[in-house]
């Protein structure tokens, strides 16, 4: 009798603990479940369903420890143990974390780069779209988005294009039998023609067998940066093709038999109605051109809200009526500035 009242006291002891086991799983079921059915159509929900579980986990987890049949002593030794491994897994993953977060404050108190600029970070290409906390999105010129944390973006060299214009280039090799100063002219007329300004040429190498020309350029429209690059070597092609260059190496006859005479140029053809082509950058960067119309807004705002506050002290009637055009403006820019956040969320 004595033995089974010890068993009835040792079951009565663990019921506690068997009903918040239960109480927990059973809980955890019927919220992941609910969660589930309520966010199925959703996928953006994975995120927020996920932390939720998380947390109820974690809440389960320390009910079954106040559960547990023990001294209040070791149970405030077991609570211990989990707070200090929490801490620990938090502290080390914390570093990364705040990282981040200190060099996106760093790129937004440099401002060496703004939504809409081509930037090059290592073997990274593209403009930017979106510059959060943590991370920079950069959309690349085959229109896919690469999210950049912002702990890389500060520690590797970064290229910024600059706005006001860029230099671009390319390079041809030609042969010893064509003289330098008529590369250097018919290069220079190429680049006009491909709508650069201040072209000069340069001698790159002198090899075995050709000399390396690079023709360069300031190209004021940076939006149109992958397009003028072809354009450029469009032109240049075209321009010693028509001063009767080729741009062959001297040691072809040594690897392919030709007849003597031969000239690889191509012939003209005939003039037919120019089609329209797509510009890449308009295809590329849709979504970093639409920060960069949003950005350009929000510094329309800030110099309206420099000319009201230089207006501000100012009583005479002029001065009022300017302030009022001025906020009538900033109101227009700001309802512009809402369409295009939704517009680049969208």
């Amino acid at each position: 009798m004595d033995l089974l009242n010890s068993y009835l006291a040792s079951a009565a002891k663990l019921l506690p603990l068997l009903g918040a086991i239960v109480a927990v799983v059973a809980g955890l079921f019927f919220v992941d479940w609910f969660l589930k059915r309520r966010w199925k159509d959703n996928p953006d929900a994975q995120f927020r369903f996920q932390l939720i579980m998380l947390g109820l986990t974690f809440a389960g987890l320390l009910l079954i420890i106040l559960a547990l049949p023990v001294s209040v002593e070791t149970r405030g030794q077991l609570l211990s143990l989990i707070g200090i491994l929490l801490s620990a897994a938090i502290a080390l993953s914390s570093t990364t974390f705040i990282g981040n977060i200190m060099a996106g404050i760093m790129l937004r108190a440099v401002k060496s780069a703004r939504p809409g600029d081509f930037i090059t970070v290592a073997e990274l290409t593209g403009r930017i779209t979106e510059m959060g906390l943590l991370h920079t999105e950069v959309q690349t010129e085959f229109r896919d988005l690469v999210t950049v944390p912002n702990l890389y973006m500060v520690t590797q060299p970064m290229q910024v294009v600059r706005s006001s214009g860029t230099i671009i280039t390319a390079e041809v090799s030609l042969g010893y039998d064509v003289s330098h100063v008529d590369v250097s002219r018919i290069l220079c007329e190429a680049a006009g023609h491909a709508d650069l300004k201040d072209a000069f040429v340069h001698v790159r190498q002198l090899g075995d067998f050709s000399i390396t020309y690079r023709i360069a350029g300031v190209l004021e429209d940076v939006k149109s940066l992958i397009s003028a690059r072809s354009r450029l070597r469009e032109a240049a092609l075209d321009a010693l093709h028509a001063a009767g260059i080729e741009i062959v190496s001297p040691n072809f006859m040594n690897t392919r038999a030709v007849a003597e005479g031969k000239v690889f140029i191509p012939e003209p053809t005939r003039k037919v109605a120019a089609v329209k082509a797509t510009q890449a950058e308009d295809v590329a960067f849709d979504k970093a051109e639409e920060a960069a119309s949003a950005e350009e807004i929000r510094k329309s705002i800030e110099v309206a809200d420099a000319e009201i506050a230089a207006l501000k002290d100012e009583k005479s009637d002029a001065a009022r009526a300017t302030v009022d055009k001025i906020t009538a403006r900033k109101d227009r820019l700001i309802q512009q500035l809402k369409n295009a956040e939704e517009q680049l969320k969208d």
